[in-house]
This record gives structure tokens, sequence and C-alpha cells, in this order.
């Protein structure tokens, strides 16, 4: 085999292969759109009534895809490019006569490089379930007149502070004029959509924290997650730019065994958002877990959602770096 084609070779069944798998339709995770959906509602634009009228089912459309990092970006190579490496697998095949030539043969339509699907995660759109939820965030920003210092972002274990966390949340968040936006089973593209409409306006914190994309395990790949996170990350900066940024690492999670390597695949390409002036990166998970690695359920009980206990450990855990933030 000519040296220049063999790793064309593999990096196109690696690309390949990935490409077959995300091609694959998808049930969306809660708080998820599934892939094609329409236009996005606008800025500031009522998707629907959340007070009086029943909501309507299923998700709103999906907006067009946000800007993403370039830390965090799937790499997409240009047209001509794929079709460079194309060709150079197309002449291999052609020219081999090894004993593989057969399987070369049959499988040849698969062993190419295909562009990635869109990633759903980086394209606002809301359950309107959660409707309700949103209207309360909102509601919130007019009752403290927009004096929220600390922002806390996030989907049902950031909503959780006001059930299983309120007694932690009330002594260590409320008296920092804290505003909880989290809203259960939401996803990065949830949270884009609640940010464009009226959660990323009315208000200048000194800092937010940051937790989302566990959800979007359910549909997505890891790289896919990290997008999301990374397009959370710069709407965020966008609407509050003197605002320091607790990004959260993704908790680690032990109720379902492909989400949780999905979780924790997923951080590394978040810790590339890291920037030690806007958005500070802060992995607590080590501290959920015990000496084996494992969840215990005094900690997570379904080994998902913190207990009071939980809860108590993720707040001492920040305490110091949201304090130094803030300043």
């Amino acid at each position: 085999m000519p040296a220049p084609v063999r790793p064309l070779l593999a990096l196109a069944f690696v690309a390949g292969a990935v490409s077959l798998a995300t091609a694959q339709p998808v049930q969306p995770a809660p708080g998820g759109p599934g892939p094609g959906q329409g236009a996005a509602i606008g800025r500031g634009q009522p998707a629907a009534s959340a007070r009086g009228a029943p909501a309507a089912q299923g998700f709103t459309p999906a907006g067009a895809p946000l800007p993403v990092p370039s830390q965090v970006a799937i790499p997409r190579p240009a047209p001509e490019e794929y079709a460079q490496i194309n060709a150079a697998i197309d002449a291999f095949i052609a020219a081999d006569r090894s004993a593989t030539k057969p399987l070369l043969d049959k499988y040849h339509p698969v062993i190419t490089v295909r562009p990635p699907r869109a990633n759903p995660g980086i394209a606002p759109s809301i359950n309107y379930a959660y409707f309700p939820k949103h209207e309360n965030n909102l509601a919130t920003i007019t009752a403290m007149n927009g004096e929220i210092d600390l922002m806390i972002m996030g989907d049902s274990i950031t909503d959780g502070w006001r059930n299983g966390g309120k007694a932690v949340y009330d002594q260590y968040y409320a008296p920092l004029k804290t505003a909880n936006f989290g809203i259960g089973g939401d996803t990065t593209q949830g949270v884009l959509w609640r940010l464009q409409n009226g959660e990323g306006q009315g208000f200048k914190p000194k800092a937010i924290m940051l937790l989302i994309g566990t959800n979007n395990s359910g549909s997505g790949t890891s790289a896919e997650i990290a997008e999301g996170v990374g397009a959370v990350v710069l709407e965020l900066r966008k609407d509050f730019p003197a605002a320091k940024i607790l990004l959260l690492a993704i908790f680690p999670r032990s109720d379902k065994e492909i989400q949780k390597q999905l979780v924790a695949a997923a951080n590394p390409i978040i810790a590339r958002l890291h920037d030690g002036e806007h958005v500070f990166y802060f992995d607590i998970g080590q501290k959920f877990l015990a000496a084996d690695g494992t969840i215990t359920r005094d900690i997570m009980a379904d080994g998902l959602h913190p207990t009071a206990k939980g809860y108590a450990i993720w707040a001492e855990a920040v305490k110091d770096k949201l304090a130094e933030l803030m300043k």
C-alpha cells in the first residue's frame, strides 16, 4: 500500500463509521429537538402563550445553528477536501490486489469521508412543556428589578436547588442576589432558546455558574455536547460581557453507562473553553465519587441528581471560586 494512502484510508474508516452513526435517526433527549426542524422564533417573540391557554406539544422549531468557539468546533472539511480524500481512497481500492480486495469492493460505499450531521445542540429550540418555568424565570428578573449578581443556569441538576438543595441554596446563594434559571430536562439548545427569548437580558450579573449538557447525551456525541456547551458560553458572553462564567464540568453519572461515557469524554473538550479571563472551567466531579470511583446513593440517589448531601458538596466546592469571580 502506498504510504500516503495509509493515513487517508484510516481516516476514511473512522470518519465513515462516525458519519454513519450520527446519520441514524435519533430520539431527542428531554428538552432537545429532533433533526430537521424549521426556522427559529426570533429574540423576544413569544413562541406560544404559557399563560392561560394550554401549551403546544413537542418542541419549538429549531433555529439556525449558532456560532461555536473554535476550541470545541467539530472539524468539517471543505468540499474540495472531501473530494481529494475520497478520490485517493477510490484510487487505492481500484489498485488493490490483496486478499481483502473483495471486502474493499463490497464496503466501498461506506469507506468514505462524509460530513458530520448538523448538530441539534447548537440550534436554539425548547420543549413547549418548559414554557411555564421559562415564564417564571422572566418573572424572577422582573421581581428582582434586574438586581441579580449571580445567575445559575442549567437543567434539572440546577433546578434541584429549589427542591432537594433548597436548604443549602438558602445558606450559600440566597444572600448573593442569585437567580436560578435551571429547568429540568433542558439541553444546550434549550438554554440557547431561553437566552434569546428573555433570559439573556434585563440584568447584569457579576458571575454565572453554568452546568449543562448531560441531557444532550441522550441523542448526541461527546463532540456535539461540547459544541453545544461552547455555543451557550458564546451566547452568555454576548449577553453578559462583563460577567465571569464559572463553567462546570458535566457531573459524573452512573444511571446509564453510555451516557456516563459520553459526558466523561465531553469534559476534556469543554475544558478548552477556559481562558482564565472570562471563562473559568472547573471540574468538581471527583468530589461526588467514592474511593472506588462509584457514586453512592447518599450523594446521588438515582445516579444523576444530587441529594441534599450532594448539593452541600457542590456548594462547598465552588464557594471560594465564586467569591473570587464575584469581586
